[in-house]
């Protein structure tokens, strides 16, 4: 006997809960607002972690694994400076745009908000090499769980260095508010909200210690 409800009765009952969020690992439900993520390097996606299971994948040598827990530092880079050549060599049609090196294509992919989500922009190995292998950031980067971010207003290139997963957070605000050919006045308050935020919470590169730059290098 079937106990699913007929459809007369389930639009008697209403629309149903949201569910809550839950881990990607033990299925526990997780604070929705607080709640740290892994990456999932198999399926390419972010996943969310409870406590225990982010404590038990941050644990040395598990970053070689399947799960990669995403950090939360956040890097700036004062001293990058692109100019308007430098950055149609990166073949971005917008002002914002994040990198990140991908284990599983075992390359680096370059994307940028749309009102599709997430596209992704072809981009030449010597692009990223002249354009921005030289800030030290690109030396920082660890794979899959961390991005260069960097957003272009007039003449100015700012360039951050983010957990993965607060790209994709942009990515899904601009994919909500997107409106007309540019973004729209909300979307364009949205980005400068997202940013000042990113640079409220970003430290200096110069004042990374040798620690972090030699835990970054085994990552790599």
């Amino acid at each position: 006997m079937s106990t699913t409800p007929a459809p007369g009765l389930r639009r008697f009952l209403g629309p149903r809960p949201p569910q809550p969020e839950r881990c990607g690992l033990c299925a526990a439900v997780v604070d929705e607002d607080r709640h740290r993520h892994l990456v999932d390097t198999e399926r390419r996606a972010l996943v969310c972690a409870c406590p225990a299971c982010l404590l038990l994948m941050d644990r040395p040598g598990a970053d070689t694994g399947r799960f990669r827990v995403v950090p939360e530092r956040f890097l700036h880079d004062p001293a990058h400076r692109l100019d308007r050549n430098a950055w149609d060599r990166l073949r971005i049609p917008v002002g914002v745009a994040f990198f990140f090196q991908n284990t599983p294509l075992d390359r680096l992919v370059a994307l940028y908000p749309s009102p599709a989500g997430a596209t992704e922009s072809e981009l030449e190995p010597e692009a990223w090499a002249d354009v921005l292998g030289a800030s030290p950031l690109a030396d920082l980067l660890r794979p899959d769980v961390e991005a260069l971010l960097l957003r272009r207003t007039g003449e100015d290139t700012t360039c951050y260095l983010v957990p993965i997963d607060v790209c994709y957070e942009l990515v899904g605000r601009m994919r909500l508010l997107w409106q007309g050919f540019d973004g729209g006045a909300e979307a364009r308050a949205a980005l400068d909200t997202f940013f000042a935020r990113v640079a409220e919470r970003a430290r200096p590169v110069e004042g990374v210690g040798e620690a972090e730059r030699r835990d970054a290098a085994v990552r790599t």
